[in-house]
């Protein structure tokens, strides 16, 4: 009886391009993030990168919450701007599926958790851009991209502070207004989409988190919380709230919007 009220997550993944006589192309995603997802009550279920808009609006119904994990960069052609030097490596159809499963989600009022890359995405998803290279394009920026290296970095240090906006649903289940955070990224949100407010931001202004400018659960934050669970007690709330509201899409409960003033 309890598994069947457990809240079905989707987890996007990424293209892993063939390996010549070893492995054809594939659709991947870290472990991690299941393993998360899983201790704080959902039913993780790996979303492929289908062309398949059928399939996908299929798998889509069955869901009751969108998790968007980290990952590669997000190709400019999503906020209609040219690559630059400074882009990286992209993943076309994870951006195509991602996007579909947002506006969809969005539209339905469908729970929504986003870390780092997915923080990104649910912006551009409504309509929001990107600085494709933070060092090059942002004045001022401080160092973001600390990524795992041997002996140098690793994903649970935690290298610079994030303020949080007062009286924000990400300020409410923190619990603080001033984080400590891991960091490995080099993309930012340049411009937010209308219908999200920026709910963190780091040392040298750039946006670290996203909500929804509604009462629904939708949030994005630039770090990675799914690394700093285990010992840090705020950021296991992020995935439990996360799921708390899946669990109540699933009963049919939805968060009440204000009324337009006319």
């Amino acid at each position: 009886m309890m598994a069947a009220a457990r809240p079905v997550i989707g987890v996007t993944t990424q293209t892993l391009e063939e390996i010549p006589d070893q492995l054809p192309r594939c659709w991947i995603m870290s472990q991690r993030y299941v393993r998360t997802l899983t201790e704080s009550g959902a039913v993780p279920w790996i979303v492929p990168l289908i062309d398949d808009q059928e399939t996908l609006r299929a798998i889509y119904d069955r869901l009751d919450g969108i998790f968007l994990p980290g990952g590669v960069d997000i190709d400019p052609k999503s906020y209609q701007e040219d690559p630059t030097n400074g882009c990286g490596r992209v993943d076309p159809d994870r951006d195509r599926t991602e996007i579909m499963l947002v506006n969809w989600a969005m539209k339905d009022r469908k729970p929504i958790l986003a870390v780092c890359r997915g923080a990104q995405l649910l912006s551009v998803a409504a309509g929001g851009t990107l600085y494709q290279d933070l060092g090059s394009e942002y004045p001022g920026a401080i160092k973001h991209d600390y990524f795992p290296k041997a002996g140098v970095h690793a994903r649970q240090d935690l290298v610079h502070p994030v303020e949080v906006v007062a009286d924000t649903r990400l300020s409410r289940l923190l619990g603080t207004n001033s984080i400590l955070v891991n960091s490995m990224h080099h993309q930012g949100i340049k411009r937010l989409a209308p219908n999200l407010i920026a709910n963190a931001f780091s040392p040298d202004g750039l946006i670290e988190g996203v909500e929804s400018v509604d009462d629904d659960f939708v949030l994005g934050v630039q770090w990675h919380p799914e690394d700093l669970a285990d010992s840090e007690p705020m950021m296991r709330r992020l995935f439990d709230a996360f799921i708390e509201a899946a669990s109540g899409w699933r009963r049919g409960l939805r968060p009440k919007r204000a009324a337009a003033i006319t």
